[in-house]
């Protein structure tokens, strides 16, 4: 279901990202106040996809030749630092899944805890973090892009797994 994303991912990254925060978040960055920063969100996936210590994986629109994805996943050793479902696909366990295959991933590079940032203003997100066990805690800090909400860490326990 899952692949490593390579270059020609860059920009549907940054599309999906567009698209699903229109739709999740309009309440936190209303468009006509805080347009979408696609330059910087570009930029900032070319920086993830270059790193050597994260890895992105993204889904494929089976619907859809032309390079359309419906998921992403992004994290290092230890944080999930990028997940997003294009909103026409929400429901349909594609976020689940992710999470499911980088845990699973962290739990193989020997993780015992894995974190997230989330908008405190994002409150699907934050219930469903919350059922599939990620727990709040204390720590917050401004958002990069404006009006800079406040983003708060999850954290959840990774069940190890039989190596």
């Amino acid at each position: 279901m899952f692949r490593e994303a390579t270059e020609r991912d860059l920009l549907p990254l940054m599309e999906l990202e567009r698209e699903a925060n229109r739709s999740a978040l309009a309440h936190v960055f209303p468009a006509e106040r805080y347009p979408f920063p696609a330059d910087d969100v570009l930029a900032r996936w070319r920086l993830v996809l270059d790193e050597p210590s994260a890895e992105v994986l993204v889904a494929d629109d089976p619907d859809d030749d032309a390079d359309g994805l419906v998921a992403y996943a992004a994290y290092d050793d230890d944080t999930l630092r990028h997940l997003a479902v294009r909103p026409d696909h929400w429901g349909r366990g594609l976020a689940t899944a992710a999470i499911e295959t980088v845990l699973h991933a962290m739990d193989l590079r020997g993780s015992t805890a894995a974190s997230l940032w989330v908008l405190q203003e994002n409150h699907r997100a934050r219930r469903f973090y919350e059922y599939l066990g990620w727990r709040p805690t204390d720590e917050v800090r401004e958002a990069p892009w404006p009006p800079y909400p406040l983003e708060m860490v999850y954290t959840r326990l990774i069940v190890q797994s039989e190596r």
